[in-house]
């Protein structure tokens, strides 16, 4: 078995310096390292356990496969906070029919990130018996 210490998602971006102001001022993520110079050098953010890197640069957006799964303490405090900071909300919170809360906004090349809440009930957080 392979033995992973740590782990990112990188992520080459249309348009660097757009991306580096939504990931760090609107969505407000903590930069974790920086390398290189100009406007295609590459920031690390944190994502909890692990990191999103944004580096380099490409002709189009990521497949739309990729996905980012966030999870947040409060997805409604989340909601208020992004709309103020002018981010589009594709999907405000719902409480899904699976109990998680998932609200959904994408970036600026179009990358669908669901924020998740997961209340204090879920099975995912607490299964008695076990």
């Amino acid at each position: 078995m392979v033995h992973v210490l740590s782990g990112r998602i990188l992520l080459r971006p249309t348009d660097p310096e757009r991306s580096r102001a939504f990931y760090g001022e609107q969505l407000g993520l903590a930069v974790y390292r920086e390398f290189g110079t100009g406007p295609d050098r590459g920031t690390v953010y944190f994502l909890g356990g692990g990191h999103l890197e944004l580096s380099g640069r490409s002709e189009s957006p990521p497949s739309p496969a990729v996905r980012l799964w966030l999870q947040v303490q409060d997805v409604s405090a989340a909601h208020e906070e992004l709309r103020a900071k002018g981010v589009e909300i594709v999907r405000p919170p719902v409480r899904e029919p699976w109990g998680l809360v998932e609200m959904w906004i994408a970036d600026p090349d179009g990358v669908p990130i669901v924020l998740v809440e997961v209340p204090a009930d879920h099975p995912i957080r607490y299964r008695p018996g076990i």
